[in-house]
């Protein structure tokens, strides 16, 4: 039985979500067992380190899973914690910065579509395309008549990639804004964690109400059957972690990938050994 009695469903098109901080935190009345979710936590990565086996000799398709969120949400976290123990063989991870000189020349979706993981793999995004339509509003980096294109330019840029054999999975990691206080502050009480202190989140946490509704809008209007968006709550870092690897999983097993028959030349190989 799962550990987390949450389901975590798509997210509706066309609606634009709230985002309260009461959305990051579980109900009251969940009672948060630390020790089932670890557990559950094991079992999922353990299945999905098999289907990802599965996925990468059957090469036929590939698996995209976009991590968004507010600073301290935990996107590294659910990288390492989620991804992380899986054979590295068939995961591709992508942690995309602002765009160099080179990137900047091209289109908003060049990077992007050049980091996309190829028939057999699974790739992790932190962070992506969606930071053209989140900083790039909120700071202002171009004008309304530049961005706001962009959604149907996603849009489109997913199906593609969807009607070429890449499932596609989102997923904003909701933290409260009393919780990211509190990890950023851990990151100024522990020496481990000076180097992942940025005085740049302070200036995008004056923002908060700006990026609310940049990324409401934004689930609203690329959240699509096709490649759906999941608001995952993140106060709590099990929950999370928990709840995104779930959705992989059930994801994985309804693309149900299998392993490659024999060779037509199989009894031949097996003779030619025995010599």
């Amino acid at each position: 039985m799962s550990a987390h009695p949450l389901p975590l469903s798509a997210h509706p098109p066309g609606t634009t979500a709230a985002l309260s901080d009461a959305e990051a935190r579980l109900p009251d009345h969940v009672d948060l067992d630390k020790q089932a979710l670890d557990r559950e936590l094991d079992q999922l990565t353990e299945r999905l380190d098999e289907l990802q086996r599965r996925l990468h000799a059957e090469g036929a398709r590939a698996l995209l899973v976009v991590l968004q969120g507010r600073d301290a949400s935990g996107k590294d976290g659910t990288m390492r914690k989620v991804f992380g123990p899986l054979d590295q063989l068939g995961v591709v991870a992508t942690s995309f910065k602002a765009p160099t000189g080179e990137e900047l020349r091209h289109d908003f979706l060049w990077r992007i579509h050049r980091a996309v993981p190829g028939r057999g793999a699974i790739g992790v995004f932190n962070r992506s395309h969606y930071e053209d339509v989140l900083v790039v509003r909120v700071r202002g980096l171009a004008p309304e008549s530049v961005w706001r294109p962009r959604y149907e330019q996603i849009n489109l840029f997913e199906r593609i990639l969807v009607e070429n054999g890449t499932v596609v999975l989102k997923f904003l990691l909701h933290i409260s804004r009393a919780e990211q206080r509190e990890r950023l502050l851990a990151r100024l009480s522990d020496p481990e964690k000076y180097w992942k202190f940025n005085a740049n989140d302070l200036v995008e946490r004056e923002l908060w109400d700006q990026y609310t509704e940049a990324y409401g809008e934004a689930l609203a209007r690329t959240s699509t059957e096709a490649a759906p968006w999941y608001v995952v709550p993140a106060d709590s870092k099990r929950v999370r972690d928990v709840l995104v690897a779930r959705t992989v999983v059930e994801t994985l097993e309804r693309m149900d990938p299998r392993w490659p028959g024999p060779p037509p030349e199989l009894e031949a190989l097996r003779a030619a050994l025995r010599r």
